[in-house]
């Protein structure tokens, strides 16, 4: 049985591209999306925080704070999570470890910040210019998330880990992490484009997934339309139907055509919903 907690969009693909930007913090915009989130069925957005946003994205203050709250309860679309894309340019790997405890303190701030905003989950990019790549990676991961894990306890907020490792290396480094609040989030489009296989992933540590992002992908490839890439979809819904996944299903999908977002955005959440019932 799947029980969804929220259908929910990653922030931006509601609005055209930011400065051309497949994903990014939608900096002068980002209020209009609430509105448009319900217009489109949706009941949550997954907030961005990375760089191309400083200065602008309101979990910075607490005017912003104040702003996205009543965003939120005017339009009645979530905001329980936030993509932490900041650390894909930050990472905590193959830096030098004065930077890297830099990296984790913005990291302790950051979850302050969430329990501020009333969020209860920070997904964790390590992949593409973050990912780990070797022993050395793995071991300053596990130790940058072990040393976050106080403040996530603090702050009641969890730590999703989206990684391109092989399944068998991602349970190792889960073993490490062996918290409540260290979780998996699981990314359709990633899976499918390094050729892994939903069953090898979710008999791995299926019990472990807190969360799902949703896209297709053509191996060794980019994000496609939902349907027309290499993502084996129905066996990843069946595979959470398996472990009685419930949680949150956030739409990432490939960009239609600019202008026509929210009718997008409806179209995928239909193509989803086919899969729950």
């Amino acid at each position: 049985m799947i029980t969804v907690r929220h259908l929910a969009i990653m922030q931006g693909r509601l609005l055209p591209p930011a400065d051309g930007r497949i994903q990014a913090f939608p900096r002068e915009h980002w209020e209009q999306e609430f509105p448009l989130a319900a217009a489109a069925g949706l009941g949550a957005i997954e907030w961005i925080y990375d760089t191309h946003g400083l200065g602008a994205n309101p979990l910075e203050s607490a005017d912003g704070l104040m702003r996205l709250a009543a965003q939120s309860g005017a339009h009645r679309v979530a905001v329980r999570s936030i993509c932490a894309d900041y650390f894909m340019d930050f990472a905590f790997v193959r830096t030098t470890e004065s930077e890297r405890a830099k990296r984790v303190q913005h990291l302790i701030w950051l979850l302050g910040q969430a329990h501020v905003a009333g969020v209860t989950r920070v997904v964790l990019p390590f992949v593409d210019q973050s990912a780990i790549r070797d022993g050395a990676d793995f071991e300053t991961a596990a130790d940058s998330l072990r040393q976050a894990l106080p403040a996530a306890e603090h702050a009641g907020v969890e730590l999703h880990i989206e990684s391109s490792l092989p399944p068998a290396e991602f349970v190792r480094l889960l073993e490490q992490l062996s918290h409540p609040l260290v979780k998996v989030n699981y990314d359709s489009g990633n899976s499918s484009s390094l050729g892994y296989k939903p069953g090898e992933e979710f008999a791995a540590y299926g019990r472990r997934i807190g969360s799902v992002h949703i896209k297709d992908r053509l191996l060794n490839g980019g994000t496609v339309p939902l349907g027309q890439g290499d993502a084996d979809l129905p066996g990843v819904f069946q595979c959470l139907r398996d472990v009685d996944y419930s949680g949150d299903i956030v739409l990432q999908v490939a960009r239609g055509t600019a202008g026509e977002e929210v009718e997008w955005a409806r179209a995928n959440r239909a193509f989803v919903e086919r899969y729950l019932h």
